[in-house]
Order: structure tokens, then sequence, then C-alpha cells
């Protein structure tokens, strides 16, 4: 469908990546990845078509249409958000408009025989198609289903789009580009303003609704969710996968090892001849040879190794004093703003060594809890920080309080103590920091640079109570591992509001979740609170007359009756009744799309044969409203057997 040949980038006469081809097929669901600056970013750029390669050619048919979300962009709108996102289908808008334009000549014309009538009638019935295909009747209902996938409320369908923050502005973008539903979606960093609950939804989209995918993300969870095709950008080569990311990893490995044995295997040849040139530089009888032998040298081509693997760098918080067994109670705890609850009567009790995450939709206070254990905002209630507690605290704006004037290996060099101190090299690079970047002024880092730079500066603090608000956002798959085994062997205690579901897994064994302004306790990992929050939605809808208990925390418990047995099993037994029938509804939506789209296929050869007649594309525009309606209901189905 897109094919990229031999394409080059240079930026100052330094070249960014050379000589990469590879091609997008129909319903490629493609992985882009590679270290920060590698040119991921930059390719998405050149595939969007928005600047050009230094060398080598990009050929895109016309009737390919490309969806683009960059990573930051400028939006500046005086529209209501569903005024917005129905910009999406402006396309439909000008299709009804030329149909008629169309319409009002031909009510003036009489010469029915000629050709340009002729024409202008098959003008008008492709228009037509065009717009039943794309079945514009369903366009609200497409807008309030993407919208609330992505975690807007029907209350904010009338408000300005001025008054959402930029990472909500983000969403509304990829709602206009996923409704387009472009025949190659371009996205960069989706994930980075989603939670959990949208992150889902938007999987599942790309797995349901999208045709061909690539995507730049840091959220491994996400990519082996969704592609199939791995493409790395390393050393200034494309290296192309037919997998998924973790496998990729592993060949990945493979790669690198091979690559290494051959760089010191052309180390020792090019040792040899060196050594050979110096040995018998000056003997007029060997002259032939140390002259070839130079010719030798100057045309090898030097093998290089990707990148340095940092994977085993283990970083290890500096001791500090015990704290007390509690280091955090809050008791009834609230916070408003205005008339706005933001959450209220928050019970929790974390234990010394607990690692929990905070979770939830943006805007229900996970954040706001955070300024409110480090008494940067009032509240009402009561909040006890434990006896000896110090805490580590990580937020965005943390990298505000670094010193401008001095550099990155100073900024670390001063916080850093003992043996560590041997490593910090080695720290910087794997926080992306390698060579001259180390020598940098603080004052020129862009603003990603100096959060990284305040990470590695609190993992080399003594403290005993770390809170990380959204930690990873600026950091890459590898220097994510680095600093989850860290957290993992701090013997303290941690607070992750995080939306990573990959980073938190293995590393918290309690959840809050905050949403409805309560803050609910789930212990267990992510996926164990993720599965419960399924299961939980089903009773919700299919079990909801069962009582329960409450605790103090506010959290449900199952009933504690004799008669709790009883109902768990008719609980369960009307769970398998509703999963039995869920799964047939799934089967039944699955064979009647297998049997249109054969249909469609036998429709498409009469047209690709020269059969465009009218019953042809009515039928063929009927085809594709049932197959669109049957998805709809597949879709529906699947969702709902995923749940149970």
């Amino acid at each position: 469908m897109i094919s990229i040949n031999n394409i080059g980038v240079e930026f100052s006469a330094r070249p960014l990546f050379d000589d990469i081809s590879f091609v997008i097929n129909k319903n490629d669901k493609i992985a882009l990845v590679g270290k920060n600056g590698a040119g991921k970013s930059t390719l998405l750029k050149i595939l969007a078509g928005l600047q050009s390669p230094t060398s080598g050619n990009l050929s895109v048919p016309n009737d390919v249409t490309i969806g683009y979300l960059p990573q930051q962009m400028e939006i500046a709108d005086q529209t209501t958000l569903i005024e917005e996102t129905r910009k999406a289908f402006c396309h439909l808008t000008a299709l009804k408009e030329e149909i008629e334009k169309i319409n009002q000549e031909l009510c003036t014309r009489d010469d029915y025989e000629s050709e340009s009538y002729s024409k202008l009638i098959e003008h008008l019935e492709f228009l037509n198609d065009r717009i039943a295909i794309e079945d514009g009747a369903n366009m609200d209902s497409e807008i309030e289903r993407t919208l609330i996938g992505l975690g807007f409320s029907r209350d904010d369908f009338n408000r300005p789009t001025s008054e959402f923050s930029g990472g909500w502005r983000m969403r509304i973008e990829l709602a206009k580009i996923l409704l387009q539903q472009p025949d190659v979606l371009l996205l960069d960093e989706p994930t980075n303003h989603l939670d959990i609950e949208s992150i889902q939804w938007l999987e599942n989209f790309m797995q349901t609704k999208a045709k061909a995918v690539v995507l730049v993300s840091h959220d491994r969870a996400f990519l082996d969710n969704v592609t199939k095709r791995t493409i790395e950008i390393s050393c200034g080569k494309a290296y192309d996968y037919k997998v998924n990311y973790s496998k990729f990893v592993e060949l990945r490995e493979e790669r690198v090892e091979q690559q290494k044995r051959a760089y010191e295997n052309q180390q020792k040849q090019i040792a040899d001849i060196k050594d050979f040139i110096e040995r018998f530089r000056y003997q007029a009888t060997k002259a032939i040879q140390v002259q070839s032998r130079i010719k030798q040298l100057e045309k090898i081509i030097p093998i290089e190794v990707d990148e340095v693997d940092n994977s085993r760098l283990r970083l290890k918080f500096p001791p500090a004093e015990r704290s007390g067994d509690y280091p955090l109670i809050t008791e009834n705890l609230s916070k408003t703003y205005g008339t706005h609850n933001v959450f209220n009567g928050v019970e929790m009790t974390i234990r010394r060594g607990e690692k929990v995450a905070f979770v939830g939709k943006n805007g229900e206070g996970k954040s706001t809890l955070v300024k409110c254990i480090m008494n940067q905002i009032p509240f009402d209630g009561n909040l006890k920080v434990g006896h000896n507690v110090k805490i580590g605290y990580f937020a965005q704006n943390q990298a505000q309080l670094l010193d401008e004037n001095l550099t990155v290996f100073e900024t670390i060099d001063n916080v850093a103590t003992g043996d560590i101190r041997t490593k910090i090299r080695d720290i910087l690079g794997a926080f992306m920091f390698g060579g001259e970047a180390s020598d940098k002024k603080v004052k020129v880092l862009s603003g990603g640079e100096k959060t990284r730079l305040a990470m590695i500066k609190l993992l080399l603090e003594p403290v005993n109570f770390l809170i990380l608000d959204e930690p990873t956002n600026h950091l890459d798959m590898r220097t994510k591992d680095i600093l989850k085994s860290a957290i993992k062997d701090f013997n303290g205690t941690v607070i992750v509001v995080s939306h990573d579901r990959f980073f938190l897994d293995g590393l918290v064994d309690k959840v809050y979740e905050f949403g409805g302004g309560k803050v609910r306790e789930n212990l267990g990992g992510i996926y164990d609170f993720l599965r419960k929050k399924n299961l939980e939605n089903l009773n919700q809808l299919e079990l909801s007359s069962h009582p329960t208990n409450q605790n103090k925390n506010g959290i449900q418990d199952e009933p504690t009756t004799e008669s709790s047995g009883k109902a768990n099993y008719a609980q369960q037994k009307e769970i398998a009744k509703i999963r039995n029938k869920a799964e047939k509804a799934v089967a039944k939506y699955e064979r009647e799309i297998e049997e249109l789209e054969t249909r469609q296929k036998e429709i498409e050869a009469k047209i690709s044969a020269g059969d465009a007649s009218s019953d042809t594309l009515n039928a063929y525009s009927e085809i594709q409203k049932q197959l669109e309606e049957t998805m709809s209901k597949w879709e529906i189905a699947q969702m709902e057997l995923d749940e149970l």
C-alpha cells in the first residue's frame, strides 16, 4: 500500500538514518521502535507527508488516506467538544453539498441522451454510494461511542474545547482521527495522555476497527496487544520483524549477540592487519604486501553494535533510616474546589514496605491526593505521615527544582555517594545521557530531559517513602526496566501514580482506584484489579440486586452470612450461563461476517471485471452496510465476552 524506498535523513550533515526500505501493507499493525533520537518521530512525519527525506522516496497511492497524531501539537479553536469532533466528518458534508449541486444542475437540463448528462448521472450514483457505504446517518452515535471510549462524559459534549487541558485536547484530536477511519493510522505516543480504561478501549478499537497502523509507544503491554510486526530503527538502519514487541526483544538479543561476535572478529582482523603493516612497513621486500594490507584496511566497513546494553545495570537506593510501621494513614479525607468535590471520605492505611498504585481516569484526584500527602494544598479530614518518614517525591514539576547552571554530570555527582560514584556515567547512559550529553548544562535541556534527570537525582537520595507521579512518561522501555528493578529492590514504601500496566505488573501489591469521588482499595496486583473490575461491571449489570457489606474503607466485601456460599454458587452459575450465551453470540456473528465477506469479494470481482452497473454497486453498498452492522454487533458481543 505504502512503499518506503531507500529513505535517508541528515541533520546538519550528520545522518540520522540511511537506506531504509519497507512496505506498509493493508491491515498491517506495526510497532516502530528504537532508542530516543533514533528517528522514529521523523519517520512518522515523512510517512504523513509533513517532512521530505534527504534521499530516497515514498510511494503513496492517491486514494490512500493517512491520519497522523504527533506527540505535541498546537491546537487553537473556539468550538464545543461535539462541534470540533464533527469536523472528522467534514468530507461527508462536502459530498452532500456536491450531490445537492448536481441535483440542481439536473433540474435545469433536458439533454437526457447526451454523454455529459450520462456522466453526471454516473457521478451522482457514485457519490450516493459513497455516502451509503460510509453510513453518514450513524455519525453522531459513532462520535458518542468514541468520545466516551476515550474518557469523556456526555456532560463534556457541549463544553468549549478551550476549557480542556492539553492532554484532553490531544484526546479530541485522537477521536477525530479515529472517526475518519483512514487507511493508515500514524500514532506517536498516543497513550501518554490516556488512563488505563481509555488505553484498553483504544486497544480494542485498534484490534477490531483500525486498518493499517504504525505506532510509536513506550507502553509495552499496549504494543503487545495491538501490533503483530515490529520495525526497529537502530544505528541508522531498519530491522523488520514479523512478530510483536515481546518476541522482538528475544530476537533482537540474538541479533545483537551476532553483531558483537562479528565486531570482535573484525577487530581482531583489523589488529592483525595493522600489526603486519607496522612490522614490515620499512622492509623493501614486503612493500607490495604492505600496500595490499593498507588497501584491505581501507575497504573494511566497520561493524556497528546497535547500542550499549544497559539492561543489566542495577540501581540501588542508598540506605535510609527505618520508618514507622504506618507511613501513611488517612481518615475521612476530603478535597473540594469550590462546588466540585474531588473525593470524600477517603480511608487509607499504608504499611511500611507496601508498594501501591493509584489508578483511575484523569481528573479523578490521584495527583490531588498526592499533593495532600505532600502538604502542598489544604484538605478536610485527617492525614498522618508516620514516624521518621523521609519522602522522595517525583512530579512533573520536579524538573523546575534543578539548578540550571550545573551540568548533567555535576547534578548527579553532587548527590551520588559511595560505590555509586564510580557508575555515574553508566547510570546517565541508561537514562539517555551518554557521551557528550552528560556535559550539557541543565538550562539547555528539553522538558523531557529535565524530567529524566530529576528522576535519576531522586533515585540516589536516601529516602524510605517514594511517591512517583507518572514516572515513566519520558522513559524508553529499557530505562523503565531499570527503574522498575530499582523500585522492586527498594525496601521502603512506594506509591506509584501510573497508567502503564506493564510497569505496574509485578511491582505493586495493592491498587487504589479513584473515581466518582471515592477511593476504593483493591488487594492484589494491577491485573488482579483489572480482572476484578470487569467482573464487578458485569455484576452491576446482571446481579445488582445481590446485597453486599461495606467495610470502614468504603470497600464492598462479599456477604459473611452462612448463605454466602449458596449466593456465590448461584452467582457463578448465573455468570456461566451469561458467558455461554455471549460465546454463542460471538460465534454466530463471526459466521455471518465470514459469509458477508465472501459475498463482498464476489461482488468486488465483478466490479474489477468491468461490471459497474447500478445493481452491482447497490448490492455492494448493501453488503458494506450489513457488514458494518454485523461488525458492530460482533464488537459489542466480544466486549461482553471479554468482561466475563
